[in-house]
């Protein structure tokens, strides 16, 4: 059983790094009692895992990896029992329901990473929030020359679509 200072340890970090859990939930959720849902999964696995956070790496590094790991699993048990249900227009990514302040270039940009399958957006959403390379292959499970690769190819068809809307 967890002690309370634990607890409140725990409370504290996530207040702290509470970003991170909404930009995932907004991520890979279409509506907001999925995101809801999504945010209360992976809280509850950061908490039943949060033993065995090691000090050795920063806690929104660790932080990160349970909850993309959560919110892949989570996208594809939701995407494939909601497949043809949800309406196509629906924005992937209504960040706190300010999307009729986004200049065209965030909104694009939103558009784009709602295309990606769950790993491509992993990936983006760690390489846009300044995470370096040799982070994001720790919280992906792959190598940095395999996330350079993969951000590389994720720039270049950014920089298509930014192109074709010119």
């Amino acid at each position: 059983m967890k002690d309370a200072q634990q607890e409140e340890r725990f409370q504290s970090l996530i207040e702290e790094h509470k970003r991170i859990l909404y930009k995932i939930c907004n991520c890979y959720c279409k509506n907001r009692d999925d995101r809801d849902d999504l945010a209360q999964e992976i809280t509850i696995h950061l908490w039943n895992s949060f033993s065995t956070f090691r000090e050795s790496s920063r806690f929104s590094t660790w932080m990160y990896r349970v909850a993309l790991n959560v919110a892949i699993s989570f996208y594809r048990r939701e995407s494939t029992r909601t497949r043809n249900v949800v309406s196509s227009d629906i924005q992937l990514l209504n960040i706190a329901d300010t999307a009729a302040e986004q200049t065209e270039d965030v909104k694009l940009l939103y558009h784009f990473i709602e295309g990606l399958d769950p790993m491509h957006k992993a990936l983006m959403l760690l390489y846009l929030d300044g995470y370096i390379y040799q982070e994001i292959a720790s919280v992906m499970g792959i190598s940095e020359t395999n996330v350079a690769t993969k951000i590389g190819r994720l720039k270049q068809r950014l920089k298509q679509e930014f192109d074709q809307t010119e």
